[in-house]
């Protein structure tokens, strides 16, 4: 049989068959000058960055799965079921992310733009509110964060034209559900004048669904499991005061964690980066004043950069306990006259100083409040020499230290609500232990979407209010700690001047190095960059300079972090399942040609040699 096959392939050439010939070479002419598929085009490879996933109190919170295997669709698409839902920053709402996860989608992937401050004030503003209400619950449904790239805005580009075009229930969504088909989109030919177009516009449509571009979203990582054994570092450091053994202390605080709805995109430039910035800042003034006997003061000052601060104020509440029920020798167990917590002071006009009980007049901490007014309020500015000139300064006159007629200070009173999971601010965790603090910020609420969100970056911080909020702080510390209004020094008087005023290039220098990392706490190792340089910029200013580590309870455990919060995701070019039963069909038919084909050829020769 074969060597008659042979016998007719080679009558065939010899006849030049045309039929015949087209059928059997067609294929491979087909295959040999199709050009390849880019290697790009079948597949792209980017990093993705899942939400946020802990548990704290014993409650979960985020989203708990990292797995993802399943074919791209966007949120227009009817079905979403077992798919990942691809959606765009800029068409990204509440009520959609809701949809999504109502229709059971398989994975939702959130596209962030490239440069964010170009980003809208109303898109971020929408989206520092939302924020908070996807942490709020437990969600089974894994989210990720990606930055686009020409490549990924490409696939979502040709994913929402395969989903916008599934709008109609179509005979052909049918089929294609019924052979397994994962998707079904439909595209509208142009319209026809004739009635009798449906049928064909039905062919077209099943045409292209076999035929359509998909998209299979895969992530390299496994099952997220608990991080064990993770430690929350703080850094605690001193200025001793002069005097006697029994002098009052001052705690100056500042979280220096970030957070928001992604830990790898959690850079918490104003919340709070600003608060470490002027923590940091203040360190360095002080320092310089207490170098100086003349200038050296009788109040011991206390800096303490909290870890956890994101999550219930963990570091701080393990400090306070550390230092107030496992020792007979602290700072904190002596005169604390008050503890001033730093939070969120990059931006606005606006100071509140936030309080869960009103201080009593006659206190140092009511004798704060009041210079805070005396140098935020509106002055009549005049020239002054400055209190604190650098010693050898030439003491030329100065513009006067109430320069600062646009900012709006008050007091914000509210109690602590014990029945809440989480505290409010972190002077909360002092009044609880019942330490005069206070919080200072530029937010009035402490339910601000602006204090824990990925859209805090740097460009959010302004450089010319971080300065002057540093300034106004720090004025107003030293005239409590040196009793300027007691000694009659008038309010409008300027306190550092020449070499010691407040430095905008080192604020900003600082504000850079901590932006250009995330902060999220499940991320600051205790022997990262992040800490060991921190530590080492305190200890070059401050006495005493030592690590504060805290470690969840195993059996009952405050806190638990979850890993795979970054992966890689691969997005590899796919046909609908319903591409292969065409195929098939396809491939049979032209067999099924081909041998007919073969068979008329052997007939036609065995009938021409029975007549030779």
């Amino acid at each position: 049989m074969l060597e008659e096959a042979g016998e007719v392939l080679e009558n065939m050439l010899k006849a030049s068959c045309l039929p015949l010939g087209f059928i059997v070479f067609l294929p491979a002419v087909l295959l040999l000058v199709a050009p390849p598929l880019p290697a790009a085009d079948a597949a792209h490879e980017f990093t993705v960055y899942r939400m946020q996933q802990y548990d704290l109190q014993g409650q979960p919170y985020g989203t708990r799965n990292a797995v993802l295997n399943t074919e791209a669709r966007t949120i227009d698409a009817d079905v979403l079921s077992r798919r990942c839902v691809l959606m765009r920053l800029l068409d990204f709402s509440y009520e959609r992310y809701q949809r999504a996860l109502r229709q059971s989608a398989g994975a939702v992937v959130i596209i962030l733009p490239r440069a964010m401050a170009a980003v809208p004030q109303d898109v971020i503003r929408q989206f520092m509110e939302i924020e908070p209400e996807m942490l709020a619950m437990e969600t089974i449904v894994p989210v990720y964060f990606a930055v686009e790239d020409d490549a990924l805005l490409s696939i979502y580009e040709q994913t929402q034209a395969a989903s916008a075009s599934q709008g109609s229930a179509s005979a052909a969504e049918g089929f294609g559900r019924s052979c397994g088909h994962t998707t079904v989109p439909e595209r509208h030919p142009p319209s026809s004048p004739s009635d009798d177009t449906s049928h064909g516009h039905h062919d077209w449509v099943l045409l292209h669904t076999a035929t359509a571009n998909g998209f299979q979203m895969v992530t390299s990582g496994v099952q997220s499991k608990a991080v064990s054994d993770w430690l929350i570092t703080s850094v605690e450091g001193r200025l001793t005061g002069l005097g006697g053994e029994d002098l009052p202390t001052i705690v100056i605080v500042a979280h220096y964690d970030a957070f928001g709805v992604a830990p790898w995109l959690s850079h918490g430039a104003d919340s709070n980066g600003s608060g470490i910035s002027v923590l940091l800042e203040l360190t360095r003034l002080f320092s310089r004043l207490y170098t100086y006997k003349r200038t050296h003061a009788a109040y011991n000052l206390l800096f303490f950069a909290s870890g956890g601060g994101k999550f219930n104020y963990q570091g701080t509440k393990r400090w306070l306990e550390d230092n107030l029920d496992h020792t007979d020798s602290s700072l904190l167990q002596d005169n604390v006259a008050f503890v001033l917590c730093l939070d969120t002071l990059g931006r606005g006009d606006s100071l509140h100083l936030h309080v869960s009980k009103p201080p009593r007049e006659g206190t140092l901490q009511h004798s704060f409040l009041r210079e805070l007014e005396t140098v935020g309020a509106p002055p009549e500015a005049r020239l002054g020499h400055g209190i604190f000139a650098h010693p050898g300064a030439s003491g030329e006159p100065q513009v006067a230290a109430h320069q600062f007629p646009e900012v709006r200070f008050s007091m914000v009173h509210k109690k602590i609500n014990l029945a809440e999971d989480i505290l409010a601010w972190e002077h909360e965790r002092f009044a609880i232990r019942r330490l005069p603090a206070f919080t200072l910020s530029h937010l009035e609420s402490h339910r601000d979407g602006q204090r824990s969100s990925i859209m805090d970056v740097r460009s959010r911080v302004d450089s010319k209010t971080l300065t002057r909020n540093t300034r106004l702080i720090a004025e107003a510390l030293t005239r409590v700690i040196y009793n300027l209004t007691e000694k009659g020094t008038p309010p409008d008087m300027p306190v550092f001047t020449e070499q010691m005023q407040i430095q905008q290039e080192q604020l900003d220098s600082v504000m850079d190095w901590l932006t250009t990392q995330p902060r999220a706490a499940q991320l600051v190792g205790k022997d990262g960059p992040l800490l060991s340089t921190l530590e080492r910029y305190l200890s070059h200013y401050l006495k005493e300079v030592r690590p504060h580590h805290v470690k969840a309870d195993k059996r009952d455990p405050e806190f638990v972090f979850y890993d795979q919060l970054k992966q890689v995701m691969n997005a590899y070019r796919v046909k609908p399942a319903i591409f292969d039963l065409l195929l098939a069909v396809c491939i049979g038919a032209y067999l099924g040609m081909a041998y007919t084909a073969v068979q008329v050829d052997i007939s036609s020769s065995f009938s021409t040699k029975l007549f030779h």
